[in-house]
C-alpha cells in the first residue's frame, strides 16, 4: 500500500476539491442508507396500520432524498474526476521532467523510444483508474458497511452474528486472489512495453522495412508480441473474473442464514416483517460494499505494477549530477584543458579515452580525426558533460566542469551534430530554439548568416513553413543550415561540430561550409571530421587512436611528419581519386 499512499499524496494540492467530493460521497451514501428504514415503515405502518398520513410523508421524503442524492452524485463525480485528472497531469509532467532532466545521455542510448513512451501511455493509464476510483469505493463502501452494520445490530443483534461467518472467509479469498491479480498486472505492463517498442520501431523504420520487403516479418513479430500480450491480459482477466463470484457466494451464505433465522423470528412474532425486510436490505447493502471493496482491491493490485514503474522512474538517480556546491559558470573566454583524462562507458570496462592531455586556446579551431571508434565523439560528449570523466579532469578557463552546474555549462557550449534533429513546427521556431528570448530580427540575422534565407523565402509560408516530424520536409543540407542558424543564434563561446557536412552533396556542403565559417569565427571550436578536406584550416589537428592522442599539429606539419595523419590523408585522397577516375 506504500505506493498507493504515495500516489494519494499527489491529491494534497487539490485537497479542497477532494474534501467537498468526499462530503458528496457521504451525502449520496447516506441517502441510500435511509431506504431500508423507509421500506420498514411502508410495511409496518402503511400496509399493516393503513396510515395515509405516513404514506404522504414517505412519498414526499423520497422525492427530497433523491433530489439531494442527485446533487451529491453530480458533485462527487465532477469534483473527484477533476482531482484525478489533475493528479494524472502532475504525474505526466513530473515523469517527463524527470526523464529529460535527471536521465543522462547514456540512459537514452540504451533504451528504446517505444519503451520510454510506454511510461506515459500504458503505465500512467494503469494508474488513472486507481487514483480516485478505488479510493472512492473504499471511503463510500466502508461508510455504507459500518452504518449498515450499526443499523442491523440495532434492529436485531442476534441476526448480525451470522455475518461473521462470511466476512473472514471473504477477506482470505480477496487477499489470495489479489496477489494473483497483482502478478498478472505486472506481466500485462511488461508485455505492453514490448508491444509499444515494436510498434514505434516499425513505424520509425518503415523506409527500411519496405526497402527490404520485410512487411511479413514485421507483421509476424508484431503478431507474436500481441499473442503474448493477449495471454497476459486473459490471465489478469481470469483472476479478476473469479473474484466476484467467490465473494458473492460467500456473502450469500450469510444472507441465507439470516433469511432462515429471521424468518423463524417473524413467524414466532419476535420480529416484525418490516424489520426483517429492513435488516435484509441492510444485509444486501453490506454484501454489496464487500464485493465492491474486493473489486477496488483487485484494481489496486492491478495498478501496483504501474505504480512501481512510474515511481521507479521518478526516483531515478542520474549518473551525472550537479554537486551541492556547484556554481554557475561565469562568462568564459573558452580555454579548454584535458588533464590526464580517462573514460570508460561502463564502470571497470574498457577505456575509450586513455590518459589524454591537451589544451585548446580561446578562439582556436581544433580538429579531431581518427578511425571509427578512436574516441572523437566521446570527447565531444565529455566537453558537454553528457558523461563524467572516469579519472583526470576537464577544465574551462581553469574551472573543473564538475564544479559548475550542467545548465550553465551547456548555455555556453553549442553543438551541431551529424544527424540534424529539428522539432515539428516552423523553420522560424527551430532557429529560435537556440535562444528563446531572441527577437525576430536576431532570428532572421542568424538565418541569413547560415544561408537559410535563400531557401526559406522561396517556400509558400516562408519562415513559418512547417518542417514536419524531425524536419523531413527539408533536404539534408537545408536541415543542417537551420541547425547552424540555431547555433549562431545561441552564440556559444565553445562550439562542437560533429561531422556536420559528412552526409551532404557537394553544393549543399559548400553552402553549409560557408555558414560554418561564419559560426566558427572567434570561438573555441572542436571539429570532428571524416572528410579531411574540411579541416585544412584548423589551428590544431588532433589524431586519436584507441582513445590516445598520437599526433597533433597543423595540417602541413602533420603531412610532413609522415605519421598516422599522413597515411589517413593519402588513403582518403587516393580513394577519392580512384572514384573520380571510375566516374
Amino acid at each position: 500500500m506504500s505506493n498507493y499512499l504515495r500516489l494519494l499524496s499527489y491529491i494534497r494540492p487539490y485537497l479542497f476539491h477532494f474534501i467537498v467530493g468526499l462530503i458528496c460521497i457521504l451525502g449520496a451514501s447516506a441517502s441510500q442508507l435511509v431506504l431500508p428504514l423507509i421500506i420498514r415503515d411502508i410495511i409496518d405502518e402503511v400496509f399493516i396500520n393503513k396510515d395515509m398520513a405516513m404514506l404522504n410523508i414517505i412519498a414526499g421524503s423520497l422525492l427530497v432524498i433523491y433530489l439531494l442524492r442527485g446533487l451529491f452524485l453530480y458533485g462527487q463525480n465532477y469534483l473527484l474526476e477533476y482531482v484525478a485528472q489533475k493528479v494524472i497531469f502532475d504525474l505526466r509532467l513530473g515523469l517527463f521532467e524527470a526523464m529529460i532532466r535527471l536521465r543522462g545521455l547514456s540512459y537514452f542510448e540504451k533504451q528504446r523510444t517505444g519503451g520510454l513512451m510506454s511510461y506515459y501511455t500504458n503505465d500512467i493509464g494503469a494508474l488513472q483508474g486507481a487514483i480516485i476510483g478505488p479510493g472512492i469505493d473504499f471511503i463510500r463502501e466502508t461508510f455504507v458497511l459500518l452504518i449498515s452494520l450499526y443499523m442491523m445490530i440495532r434492529l436485531h443483534w442476534q441476526l448480525s452474528l451470522f455475518l461473521f461467518i462470511s466476512v473472514p472467509l471473504i477477506a482470505v479469498a480477496v487477499k489470495r486472489i489479489g496477489e494473483r491479480i497483482k502478478q498478472a498486472g505486472r506481466q500485462v505492463l511488461s508485455q505492453l512495453y514490448e508491444f509499444t517498442s515494436i510498434l514505434q520501431e516499425t513505424i520509425s523504420g518503415i523506409r527500411v522495412v519496405k526497402s527490404f520487403a520485410r512487411e511479413d516479418h514485421e507483421a509476424g513479430r508484431f503478431e507474436e508480441q500481441l499473442s503474448w500480450n493477449f495471454k497476459s491480459i486473459m490471465k489478469a482477466t481470469r483472476a479478476n473474473a473469479i473474484l466476484n463470484p467467490v465473494v458473492e457466494v460467500l456473502a450469500t451464505v450469510g444472507i441465507a442464514l439470516i433469511i432462515w433465522y429471521g424468518g423463524r423470528e417473524v413467524i414466532e412474532e419476535r420480529l416484525t416483517a418490516g424489520s426483517l425486510v429492513a435488516f435484509l436490505t441492510y444485509a444486501v447493502n453490506l454484501s454489496n460494499p464487500i464485493k465492491r471493496l474486493s473489486n477496488a482491491f483487485g484494481r489496486l493490485q492491478q495498478a501496483q505494477a504501474g505504480c512501481e514503474r512510474v515511481f521507479g522512474a521518478l526516483d531515478f538517480e542520474p549518473e551525472v549530477q550537479d554537486r551541492p556546491e556547484a556554481a554557475q559558470l561565469p562568462t568564459i573566454e573558452g580555454r579548454v584543458r584535458f588533464e590526464e583524462v580517462c573514460f570508460s562507458y561502463e564502470s571497470g570496462g574498457q577505456r575509450v579515452i586513455n590518459g589524454l592531455n591537451f589544451t585548446a586556446e580561446p578562439g582556436q579551431m581544433v580538429a579531431l580525426v581518427g578511425h571509427s571508434g578512436a574516441g572523437k565523439s566521446t570527447l565531444a560528449n565529455l566537453i558537454m558533460r553528457f558523461y563524467d570523466v572516469s579519472s583526470g579532469a576537464i577544465t574551462i578557463d581553469g574551472l573543473d566542469l564538475r564544479s559548475v552546474t550542467q545548465k550553465s555549462l551547456r548555455e555556453q557550449v553549442g553543438i551541431v551534430p551529424q544527424e540534424t534533429v529539428l522539432f515539428s513546427g516552423s523553420i522560424y521556431d527551430n532557429i529560435r530554439y537556440g535562444r528563446l528570448t531572441a527577437g525576430r530580427e536576431e532570428v532572421l540575422a542568424a538565418a541569413r548568416s547560415a544561408h537559410v534565407t535563400e531557401f526559406a523565402e522561396e517556400l509558400p509560408d516562408g519562415f513559418e513553413a512547417l518542417v514536419g516530424e524531425r524536419g523531413l520536409t527539408l533536404s539534408g543540407g537545408q536541415r543542417q543550415r537551420v541547425a547552424i542558424a540555431r547555433a549562431i543564434l545561441k552564440d556559444p563561446r565553445i562550439l562542437i561540430l560533429d561531422e556536420a557536412t559528412s552526409a551532404l552533396d557537394t553544393e549543399s556542403e559548400r553552402l553549409v561550409q560557408d555558414a560554418l565559417d561564419v559560426l566558427l569565427k572567434g570561438r573555441t571550436s572542436f571539429v570532428i571530421a571524416h572528410r579531411l578536406s574540411t579541416i585544412f584550416k584548423a589551428d590544431v589537428i588532433m589524431v586519436l587512436n584507441h582513445g590516445r592522442l598520437v599526433e597533433h599539429g597543423p595540417h602541413q606539419e602533420l603531412l610532413a611528419a609522415g605519421g598516422v595523419y599522413a597515411r589517413l590523408y593519402q588513403t582518403q585522397f587516393r580513394d577519392s581519386g580512384k572514384r573520380a577516375q571510375k566516374a
